[in-house]
């Protein structure tokens, strides 16, 4: 058994040149997982609001949650934790 982290991506370059999508914090407007959920690769596993769009953030592969390390309305930086993956 191994474990996965699933950390916040690097922001895009544009939000830095241009910061028209960026604009107010960045924070998780909803988990769409939970503890004990399978999610498989590309599967979406949070949103977050950047002020003015909503992304979707990917499970970068297969497995199953095991911890969650943020909740709905909190502000996420570069690489913050957002899961803990059990792979198969």
């Amino acid at each position: 058994m191994s474990f996965s982290f699933i950390r916040m991506p690097k922001y895009p370059e544009c939000w830095s040149s241009c910061g028209s999508c960026a604009s107010g914090d960045i924070f998780i407007l909803e988990l769409l997982v939970k503890h004990g959920d399978r999610v498989e690769r590309d599967d979406n596993i949070l949103t977050l609001e950047t002020g003015k769009v909503a992304l979707d953030i990917p499970s970068p592969q297969a497995g199953r949650v095991v911890q969650i390390h943020v909740t709905e309305g909190d502000t996420v930086a570069e690489g913050a934790l957002l899961v803990t993956l059990e792979s198969d």
